[in-house]
């Protein structure tokens, strides 16, 4: 079986500057896998990375919530799927949203607890609604791979695992940057440690505890 993704020495950065050395990855389909490391180790650049070389077949749920908050909860979801769409459709849509498009919205919205939330405007949401309205938006997109980064990190444990869940009911393959070892441990399959650009742990999460993973993370806020 092919695999998902695969990056070979692959390194990138930006204005000149490098932030990951040589990066070699592969991640089989059905994989979950957490990216981890201290805050600035590359985890962003590694997620955008994966996502401008699978475009096709990745959900991305950046970290910024990157909503339009002047739009409603409807509008901001339905982005993940403009590109089904001719532009008229999608001109049309912001004006009068079609019923099926608001069934079809309102579907993944419940999934995350936030169908009430429908036409509210984004910009009025709490940041975890917010959250939940970027994965809402992944969900509606489609794509067999969701990269997330960060994408629970304003939700607290119980409400992170069952976002966490969805995703991965709905997802083939599911790789998230997280801050959380327990959340890590639990939810995913595999964890690979970033420190100052490069890979220097990459094993099944079985094999980890919070104990060997803590030093990692030491005087970091969490």
């Amino acid at each position: 079986m092919a695999a998902a993704i695969t990056l070979h020495k692959v390194s990138t950065g930006y204005n000149g500057a490098l932030v990951l050395h040589d990066i070699t990855l592969s991640i089989e389909p059905g994989e979950r896998v957490a990216i981890m490391g201290r805050s600035g180790a590359g985890k962003s650049t590694l997620l955008n990375t994966i996502y401008r070389h699978y475009p096709d077949c990745v959900a991305l749920i950046p970290q910024p919530s990157a909503l339009v908050a002047n739009l409603s909860v409807f509008h901001n979801v339905f982005m993940g799927c403009l590109d089904r769409h001719s532009t008229l459709y999608n001109l049309r849509t912001l004006i009068w949203p079609p019923a099926a498009e608001i069934a079809a919205v309102t579907q993944v919205l419940e999934a995350v607890g936030l169908e009430e939330k429908l036409f509210a405007k984004a910009g009025e949401l709490s940041g975890g609604q917010q959250q939940r309205t970027s994965v809402a938006r992944a969900l509606l997109n489609g794509r067999p791979i969701v990269v997330g980064d960060e994408p629970v990190s304003a939700l607290d444990r119980v409400q992170a695992g069952d976002v966490l869940r969805v995703m991965s009911a709905r997802h083939e393959t599911k790789i998230f940057a997280l801050h959380d070892i327990r959340l890590a441990l639990e939810y995913t399959d595999r964890i690979v440690l970033i420190q100052a650009g490069r890979i220097i742990l990459d094993e099944p999460s079985a094999h980890l505890s919070y104990e060997r993973l803590l030093p990692y993370f030491e005087g970091e806020p969490r």
